[in-house]
C-alpha cells in the first residue's frame, strides 16, 4: 500500500511513476487527494466540535452554583454532539472511500526500471548456459511424461478436471526430490525452512496484496471460517509478522518456505493448456527477505543469486530477465524474471520472480521494525522470489536432459534424492 502522506507531499511523482505503469492512474489520485483533504478538514471541525462541548459541559457545574437555568446549555451540547455524529460519520466514509483507492493503487515502480507496455520490453541482464541442442528433434515434456509413464493427465483430469496433473513413479520421485534439493540448498546457505499453511484467511490474502485485486483467482474454501487456498508461501510466510513490531536485532530474516500452491489462473484461458507450465495446483519453494530499507537493493541481487543457484546446480541453460514498468506485478518496485530454456518452444519460460515490495506489503500488513528501544517504527523492505517453481523445474528437466530413445537423464545433483541416473 501507498502512504497517503507521501502521496500527499508528492502528488505530481506518484502521477508521474504510476503513468509508467499500464492504466491510467490520475483520477484515482486526484479523487485520492479531494477526499484526504475532505477528510482532514472533517476531522479538524470534529475536534473542534468536541471542544466546545468540552467546555459547555464543564460550564453546567458554574451556571448551577451561580443558580443560573442550564437548559440552553444541554440544548447546546445536545446540538453540538449531533453534529459530532454526523461528522463521525462522514470522516468514517472518507476513510473507506480513501483505503478503497489506496487498494488499488499499484506500487511505484523504482525510478530506473525500464519503461515499456510488455514482456516485449523487459531487458536481458545475463545468461548463463546456451540453449540445447539436440541431435534429433525434441519432444515436449508433456510428450515425455506420459511415454513414461510419469505424468498422467488423463486420470487427474477424471479426478478434477483440467490443469491438474498425477506424478507417478520416478515422476513422483522427480518432484519430490526436487523439493528437498532446493530447501536443502537454501537452508545450506542460511535461509530458515518453513513448511506453512495450506490455507489462509482474508487479511493475509489482503496484507501481501492478493485480497482485493486479485481475488477472482483465489480458490475459496467454503465453510463458515472465510479460509482460501494458499496461491504462493508468499502470503502465509510473510503475514507471520502482520499487525507486528519486529525487533531490529533480528534482521535480515531469510526463509525459504515450500508449500503446494493453488490458483485458478484466471485469464488464462487458452494458455498452456497442454502440459504442467500452468496449473490450478503446483509446488513452490519461495525466497523470503525483511530487511531495513537500506538493503532492500542490495538484498534483491543477493536473492536473485540464490535462486539462480538452483538452475546453475541442475545445469540448466536460462537467463534473467529485469521487468519492464509494463510487466511487473502489482506489488513490486523492482522485479527480475529467471527463464529457463524449454527446448520444444525454442524459447525462454519464466521460472522465478523475484521481487522487492519496497515497504508496499508491509505497509498493509502492518509490518514494522524498531531498530533500538530510542529509534522511531519503520516498515521494514519486503522481498519474494520463487526458488523455483518445481513443476516448471520438472519440466526443464525433461526437455533439457531428454534423450533420443526418450528416457530422461537425471541432472547429477539430484541422483543422491532419486536413487537413478536415469528415468526410462
Amino acid at each position: 500500500m501507498l502512504d497517503i502522506k507521501f502521496i500527499r507531499e508528492n502528488s505530481e511523482l506518484v502521477k508521474e511513476r504510476l503513468s509508467r505503469r499500464p492504466g491510467d492512474y490520475t483520477k484515482d489520485i486526484n479523487n485520492l487527494l479531494a477526499l484526504d483533504q475532505d477528510y482532514r478538514r472533517s476531522l479538524q471541525e470534529v475536534e473542534q466540535l468536541k471542544a466546545k462541548s468540552n467546555q459547555a459541559s464543564k460550564s453546567i457545574g458554574e451556571a448551577k452554583r451561580e443558580g443560573k437555568d442550564t437548559k440552553e446549555i444541554f440544548e447546546s451540547i445536545a446540538t453540538l454532539k449531533a453534529e459530532i455524529q454526523d461528522l463521525d460519520i462522514k470522516i468514517a466514509s472518507y476513510q473507506d472511500s480513501i483505503k478503497n483507492i489506496l487498494d488499488y493503487l499499484p506500487n511505484l515502480p523504482k525510478d530506473d526500471v525500464i519503461i515499456g507496455k510488455d514482456e516485449n520490453d523487459n531487458m536481458e541482464v545475463r545468461k548463463i548456459g546456451e540453449p540445447t541442442k539436440f541431435s534429433f528433434k525434441p519432444k515436449a515434456h508433456y510428450e515425455l511424461g506420459e511415454a513414461l509413464g510419469i505424468l498422467d493427465f488423463n486420470n487427474a483430469a477424471k479426478i478434477a478436471g483440467a490443469r491438474f496433473v498425477i506424478y507417478k513413479g520416478l515422476g513422483a520421485r522427480l518432484e519430490r526430490s526436487l523439493i528437498a534439493f532446493m530447501m536443502d540448498l537454501h537452508s545450506s546457505r542460511g535461509y530458515t525452512e518453513l513448511m506453512p499453511p495450506y490455507m489462509i484467511n482474508a487479511a493475509s490474502m489482503y496484507g501481501t496484496g492478493q485480497f482485493p485485486k486479485f481475488k477472482e483467482d483465489a480458490f475459496a474454501v467454503n465453510d463458515d471460517r472465510g479460509l482460501y487456498l494458499n496461491p504462493t508461501a508468499e502470503v502465509p510466510t510473510i503475514n507471520m509478522y502482520r499487525d507486528e513490531i519486529i525487533d531490529g536485532s533480528v534482521l535480515p530474516i531469510k526463509y525459504c518456505s515450500y508449500t503446494t500452491a493453488f490458483r485458478k489462473e484466471a485469464g488464462s484461458a487458452g494458455k498452456d493448456t497442454r502440459g504442467i507450465i500452468r496449473q490450478h495446483q503446483f509446488n513452490k519453494v519461495e525466497l523470503i527477505n525483511i530487511v531495513y530499507k537500506e538493503d532492500g537493493y542490495k538484498s534483491l541481487e543477493a536473492l536473485t543469486n540464490e535462486a539462480e543457484e538452483v538452475l546453475k546446480e541442475l545445469k540448466l541453460p536460462y537467463h534473467v530477465v529485469e521487468l519492464c514498468t509494463g510487466d511487473m506485478g502489482f506489488g513490486s518496485a523492482k522485479t527480475y524474471d529467471l527463464e529457463v530454456w524449454i527446448p520444444s518452444e525454442e524459447r525462454y519460460r519464466e521460472i522465478s520472480s523475484c521481487s522487492n515490495d519496497e515497504d508496499f506489503q508491509a505497509r498493509r500488513a502492518n509490518i514494522r521494525v524498531r531498530r533500538d528501544k530510542t529509534s522511531p517504527l519503520e516498515y521494514p523492505h519486503i522481498l519474494n522470489g520463487s526458488g523455483l517453481a518445481v513443476g516448471r523445474c520438472v519440466v526443464a528437466i525433461l526437455e533439457n536432459y531428454q534423450n533420443e530413445d526418450g528416457s530422461v537423464t537425471v541432472p547429477e545433483v539430484l541422483r543422491k534424492y532419486m536413487g537413478t541416473d536415469i528415468i526410462k
